[in-house]
This record gives structure tokens, sequence and C-alpha cells, in this order.
């Protein structure tokens, strides 16, 4: 099986058991399940978030997603509970396509990881 039908099928997989557990069966975009990753990584659980923390809940997903890349690498914790990270190298200009692909296939793993 081609790599881009099996990761197709696993996101496909991923999409809607998140969806079904988190939004009643609307479909959720990855912005959402990249949140969802920043609650689960934040490890406080669902409550309120203020504009600039669902920013860095997002933050946070990203370079949790992309730390098996070696883009990433965690640092600390700090006061109030956040993880920090450090940027180890840059992320490569992408297509938006490309990028896609990129967050999917994180995501996957972040998953079967879990």
């Amino acid at each position: 099986m081609p790599k881009d039908i099996n990761l197709s099928q696993q996101w496909e997989k991923i999409v809607l058991q998140l969806s079904n557990q988190f939004a009643d069966g609307e479909r959720l975009d990855m912005e959402s399940i990249m949140y969802l990753i920043g609650i689960q990584e934040l490890g406080k659980g669902f409550q309120e978030f203020s504009k600039d923390d669902k920013i860095n809940l997002m933050h946070i997903a990203i370079c949790k997603l992309l730390e098996p890349q070696g883009y990433y690498k965690f640092d600390r914790l700090d006061d109030e509970g956040w993880p920090h990270y450090t940027l180890l190298k840059e992320v490569p200009k992408f297509t938006a396509q490309e990028q896609t692909k990129m967050m999917q296939e994180a995501i996957v793993g972040y998953f079967q990881e879990k």
C-alpha cells in the first residue's frame, strides 16, 4: 500500500475518533486537533483559556509534534506547569500541501505513540 494512502487512512481514523469524542461527531480540522494535543501536553485538562493561552497551546502542540523530527527539544516546565521547548533547527519553508502532509504525519505518529 502506498505511503500516502496509508497516511490518508490513518489520518481519517484519527479525525473521526477525535470528532466523535470531542465534537459530537462534527468534523474537527487540523487546528482543532492540534489545540487538543496542546491541552493534552499541558496536562491540566479542559478549562477556560485566554486567547494568548490558546495560541500558546497551539505552539506547544507544534513543538511536541515536530520534536521527533529534531526541530524542537523539550526544555522545561515553567512555574505554572507550561512546557517550553528549544528550537534546534529551523523548519524549512514548505508549500501549504507539504506543510499539511508533514503535520498529518506528525499527528498520526503522536497518536500511534500514545
